[in-house]
């Protein structure tokens, strides 16, 4: 089955001003994928290329498997910057207004209804409704036709926690059904709850791609021990001086999960008596603030202008003394981008 987005090389300008630059992007069917970046760093510009709103300066797009074409639309449901309705006709009424423009039929608008948990105030007002119920209405909209794929752009701004929890919700029933869901945000734990992968944008270059395990895969190994200055002579000298963090009683290790028993042999070997071994998992924030730290200590943004960018391992980069270590390919952004879109 062909990937529903794959982008090579997308590039969109706006003067002197590169919004996205040179991006690599592929999302397979059936997966949540999250496009997470600060405000600016060009997700919202990469999703309007995508739904035909925008046109790229160079490089191209496929939607599933083929150049966009007229009917490509017709397989994808959008939610970007906002819904728009009239204020004074019910949520049902807008969506039946819809469904036939659109040629659907008005069970369906029940459907969608029901789906993201409307239906008893789809007979109100639209301008009553409060902003979260106003983003499930528009998400609703998105459903109509059935679409194979979702983009949705920040789809839980401005929600309470509540309405944060039902949008995931919603979201996570549509992938369970098959629905592929493509979604920018730049809520770091929004993206680790909902998604099975992660893109990292900034500057308009995609500068990171995994899956959310393996963005959370640099947890430490903490350590508390008596005497902690030969627990820590005796841990540097196995692993090295970089892999070993921390002050006063207690240490963070670099190592593997699976190396925590080796790690309390050695110490129990050394003299040292072992009082705490406890396995730190960060969560996605960390990672993101790890990722792009190190990224900018290193260098790594200027360097990414003549070398491929990569899948980051945030366990790599924390090693790294230089440039953080590459694992794969990803982009090859041939200029710096800016913070549009």
């Amino acid at each position: 089955m062909s990937n529903p987005v794959e982008t090579t090389a997308l590039t969109k300008r706006y003067g002197a001003i590169t919004a996205v630059d040179e991006l690599n992007l592929t999302v397979r069917g059936g997966e949540v994928y999250g496009f997470l970046g600060p405000n600016g760093a060009g997700k919202t510009t990469t999703l309007r290329m995508l739904l035909g709103l925008v046109k790229p300066t160079s490089g191209s797009m496929r939607m599933f498997g083929e150049a966009p074409g007229a009917g490509y639309l017709d397989r994808v449901g959008a939610l970007i910057e906002g819904p728009a309705f009239y204020p004074y006709l019910s949520g049902r009424d807008n969506l039946r207004a819809m469904a036939d423009h659109a040629g659907v039929s008005r069970a369906r608008v029940d459907e969608v209804l029901a789906t993201v948990e409307l239906t008893q105030r789809s007979a109100n007002r639209y301008r009553t409704y409060s902003l979260g119920m106003k983003q499930r209405l528009g998400l609703a909209a998105a459903m109509l036709k059935e679409p194979e794929l979702l983009i949705l752009d920040e789809p839980t701004n401005g929600l309470d926690p509540a309405g944060m929890a039902d949008m995931r919700l919603t979201i996570r029933k549509l992938a369970a059904d098959g629905c592929t869901v493509l979604l920018s945000s730049h809520l770091l734990a929004e993206v680790e709850q909902i998604c099975d992968r992660v893109g990292v944008i900034s500057g308009g270059r995609l500068v990171a791609e995994a899956s959310v395990t393996e963005l959370r895969s640099g947890g430490t190994l903490r350590v508390v021990a008596d005497p902690i200055d030969t627990a820590r002579a005796c841990l540097s000298s196995l692993l090295g001086e970089g892999r070993v963090l921390g002050a006063g009683d207690a240490l963070d290790i670099d190592v593997e999960q699976a190396q925590a028993a080796q790690i309390n042999a050695e110490l129990v070997g050394s003299g040292v008596s072992v009082s705490e071994l406890r396995w730190r998992e960060p969560d996605l924030e960390q990672t993101f603030l790890e990722l792009t730290s190190v990224i900018h200590k290193s260098g790594y943004a200027q360097q990414a202008r003549t070398s491929p960018s990569a899948v980051i391992s945030p366990r790599s980069l924390r090693r790294a003394s230089g440039p953080p270590s590459l694992d794969r390919a990803v982009n090859s952004p041939p200029g710096g981008g800016s913070d549009a879109g």
